[in-house]
């Protein structure tokens, strides 16, 4: 896993020793953050990666001028090579890292800096299966419509077979891409 765009272009990205993950593949990464363009994402904007695991997208979306990223992952050995790869890009500064259980914390609010632009939800595909009203999926989605600001956007990473709902409190969505076996759907606060 690398950065593929942006300041730190090539940065290669630490893993943990024998990680047991689904890391996204940077022909995806570049096609998502090519979509996210048109929404003039992420330049500017404050963002939270949740399920962060190694940072590959919050660090992606610092290299791409995000003004700030809040990571959040609970597993402490994941944490300390996350921790790693921030200092690595030099981004220590534009981020915190926090160790919480995501599907509990949500994007944790960070009131010198506001709601967020952009929220990055990608947690383990087991966890995502049901995207119902009632699902921890739809719970966690709830929350995070109160943490993004007017307007906000949410990406939500699941397998190709999930299909969100239309619509979850606040948050509509706007988009469904399909790559390979994942499937990302692009949410909006108030979007239609």
């Amino acid at each position: 896993m690398r950065i593929i765009a942006g300041s730190k272009r090539g940065m290669k990205l630490l893993s943990p020793k024998g990680w047991d993950s689904r890391p996204i593949t940077d022909r995806v990464k570049e096609s998502l953050f090519s979509v996210l363009y048109k929404y003039e994402l992420p330049a500017g904007k404050i963002v939270a990666d949740l399920f962060a695991s190694v940072g590959s997208l919050g660090l992606e979306a610092l290299s791409r001028g995000a003004e700030f990223v809040t990571f959040v992952e609970r597993d402490p050995k994941t944490v300390a090579v996350l921790e790693r790869n921030v200092e690595k890009a030099g981004f220590a500064g534009q981020s915190k890292i926090v160790r919480a259980n995501a599907f509990k914390l949500g994007a944790p609010p960070d009131f010198d800096k506001g709601k967020y632009d952009l929220v990055f939800v990608d947690p383990p595909y087991v966890r995502t299966r049901q995207a119902d009203a009632g699902s921890v999926l739809a719970g966690l989605l709830d929350v995070i419509s109160g943490q993004v600001g007017q307007a906000g956007f949410v990406v939500v990473r699941t397998e190709r077979s999930v299909v969100l709902l239309d619509r979850y409190s606040e948050l509509s969505v706007v988009e469904r891409r399909q790559w390979g076996t994942m499937a990302v759907s692009i949410l909006q606060r108030g979007g239609e």
